[in-house]
């Protein structure tokens, strides 16, 4: 599967308020499937699809120890998560500050007394 579709599956994935809580509770450690579905509520059986869906999206493993399955989240996930979000971050964050040169410009040419006052603070500093 490519980054994209997989992308694509984690933030689907976290679209649903239950699983994203399921997801933060997962943070403190690994639980079991009964331990997860205390506080919902909800069938055990609903709680199990959640887990399926987060588990085909790659953001929870489960793995066996004697009868107990417990659950397990995948931080790898969240640095691809990371990596996508930081990336338009970064673009948004370019784009407002050559926006507030471009408001600066203006300015000064709205306000010549604004320029140099300006240039006089920054001199200052």
């Amino acid at each position: 599967m490519d980054e994209t579709d997989r992308l694509s599956k984690v933030f689907a994935a976290l679209a649903d308020p239950i699983r994203r809580d399921i997801v933060a509770r997962l943070t403190e450690g690994d639980q079991g499937v009964g331990e997860l579905a205390e506080p919902y509520d909800v069938s055990l059986q609903a709680v199990s699809k959640h887990l399926k869906v987060l588990e085909d999206a790659g953001l929870v493993t489960r793995t066996r120890e004697a009868q107990r399955r417990p659950v397990h989240l995948e931080a790898e996930v969240f640095d691809l998560m990371t990596k996508w979000i930081e990336r338009y971050r970064q673009q948004a964050e370019e784009r407002f500050r050559r926006l507030d040169v471009l408001l600066e410009r203006m300015k000064d040419e709205q306000d010549p007394h604004h320029a140099r006052t300006t240039t006089r603070d920054e001199d200052a500093s």
